[in-house]
């Protein structure tokens, strides 16, 4: 994984400085991100490693399925990373892209797992609290893990506050052991 990142990294920044300089960053992380999905497809996968399957027909597939989410740059650098054997990398480019257009917009993304949907109560707290401490707009992330058994893991970037029930117990165990 991390070797694709580091792949991924000057794709990213390029596409991210192309769509800066020309005010596309919405345009192209909507791009972007519909090309990883496809990418990620198993289907697609096969195709890609499949040594009987041309570059251009590798972009052909591209532009059927994804014509709509296609403008002329974004099939450029499509095919730029066809030609380089760098579609795989795809997935990483839009995370890092997604990244660097949070950082440019002044926000960050938040990831929250609980074992139970949250209130909007809840959601709109923790919204304030973390702008506060982040010092950045939010935008918050939810999802679902019951194995958890109560409290909520939170991500943002390098930021990790786990108030679970589980990571408690785990510290526990850990400082028992010691």
């Amino acid at each position: 994984m991390a070797e694709l990142t580091t792949l991924a990294r000057p794709y990213a920044k390029a596409a991210f400085e192309y769509a800066d300089a020309n005010g596309s960053l919405d345009a192209w992380s909507g791009a972007l991100g519909f090309l990883a999905e496809v990418v990620s497809n198993e289907v697609v996968q096969g195709k890609i490693d499949d040594p009987s399957v041309s570059d251009a027909q590798l972009l052909e597939l591209l532009q059927a399925v994804a014509s709509e989410h296609l403008n002329e740059p974004v099939t450029n650098f499509a095919k730029l990373m066809i030609e380089n054997g760098r579609l795989p990398t795809m997935p990483d480019v839009a995370a890092l892209f997604e990244i660097m257009k949070a950082e440019a917009e002044g926000a960050v993304d938040v990831d929250v797992t609980s074992v139970e949907p949250v209130t909007d109560e809840y959601k709109r707290s923790l919204s304030e609290a973390l702008r506060k401490k982040l010092g950045r707009e939010v935008r918050l992330n939810f999802s679902l893990d019951e194995s958890l058994i109560g409290g909520a893991l939170i991500r943002a970037g390098d930021l990790v506050i786990d108030g679970t029930v589980r990571g408690r117990l785990n510290q526990l165990s850990g400082a028992l052991s010691d």
